[in-house]
């Protein structure tokens, strides 16, 4: 019997060791993607910063805010929601902080007479709504692992349009904001509309800047910039959400390792103990089968050699 337990530990420690260097790897493969992700977020911030300074030179140039991207409805009917999770899951409480998080603003919403439209990034959040028999008008898959400015210009069209044609009336974006590899926290902003060009500016350097002629004129530069702006501000959500999924699954794949490693030791302090359960039987077994021997020979019984000889002829 304890043999028998001793087989299924051994095999246990086995299945464990094989399931740690899976988990080992995804952690070091995870570690080398989360620098990576800093590195392109970083190099994205450049583009950012230029075209919000950009903006600021629109608004010394006295462009008056009329954009359909600035237009704030009287009435909010319907709230749109762009959900950016990941494809992939064993990321620890990734998906399910950025999902809930949204959740909670789309029931807010209903609770207050309003429809809502989905805009969903990454499979986990596809399956999630889905399977709650959620209403899902776009979703998008295999652009959260390495997110391109593609990607951005191709989400935030489609956002874009359905706000200027009145569709939605204000979207909200929910992400993980990306702070350091240790920290990241869910963000739930306001995406659309957005702020006007005078608190954009604000959000700049607020360095003064000589005059700047603009052609065909400010309105029309601001025309093209605007635009730009929701792709850039997308982009930057998309960079810190990859960025906070590969720090989160670093995080738990340790943990997960680590797990391993002490499941190991418990369960090979138990296979030795199973192991000494098993000699300490036989030596026991032993020593009983040499005490009866002894006993029949003092009872006069033949030597221990003829009784050896019978229970063998036996």
């Amino acid at each position: 019997m304890a043999g028998g337990q001793e087989r299924v530990l051994r095999r246990r420690i086995s299945s464990v060791q094989s399931t740690k260097k899976i988990t080992r790897a995804m952690e070091l493969i995870a570690a080398t993607r989360v620098v990576k992700a800093q590195q392109r977020a970083h190099a994205a911030r450049p583009y950012s910063t230029r075209l919000t300074s950009i903006i600021e030179d629109v608004a010394a140039g006295g462009a008056e805010a009329s954009h359909p991207l600035l237009e704030r409805r009287e009435t909010v009917r319907r709230v749109g929601f762009v959900v950016i999770a990941s494809d992939r899951g064993l990321a620890g409480p990734y998906n399910s902080s950025v999902i809930k998080a949204a959740e909670r603003e789309l029931m807010d919403a209903q609770t207050k007479g309003q429809d809502y439209s989905l805009i969903l990034i990454g499979k986990k959040a596809q399956d999630y709504f889905r399977f709650r028999n959620y209403r899902i008008d776009e979703a998008f898959t295999g652009m959260s692992d390495t997110p391109t400015y593609d990607h951005a210009r191709q989400v935030a069209e489609i956002v874009a349009d359905r706000f200027e044609s009145g569709y939605i009336d204000e979207v909200i974006l929910a992400y993980m904001e990306f702070l350091t590899i240790g920290t990241q926290r869910v963000a739930v902003r306001r995406f659309l509309p957005l702020e006007s060009i005078d608190v954009i500016a604000a959000s700049g350097s607020g360095e003064l800047r000589a005059a700047f002629e603009f052609e065909p004129s400010p309105e029309g530069v601001l025309e093209s910039l605007l635009p730009r702006y929701v792709e850039s501000r997308l982009f930057s959500a998309l960079l810190d959400a990859a960025a906070s999924e590969h720090a989160n699954r670093q995080r738990a794949m340790k943990a997960a390792t680590d797990n391993a490693e002490e499941l190991i030791t418990k369960l090979t302090r138990a296979m030795n103990r199973a192991r000494q359960d098993a000699i300490t039987t036989e030596i026991m077994e032993i020593v009983g089968g040499a005490e009866a021997l002894k006993e029949e020979k003092e009872k006069g019984g033949g030597s221990m050699a003829d009784h050896l000889a019978a229970i063998t002829n036996q």
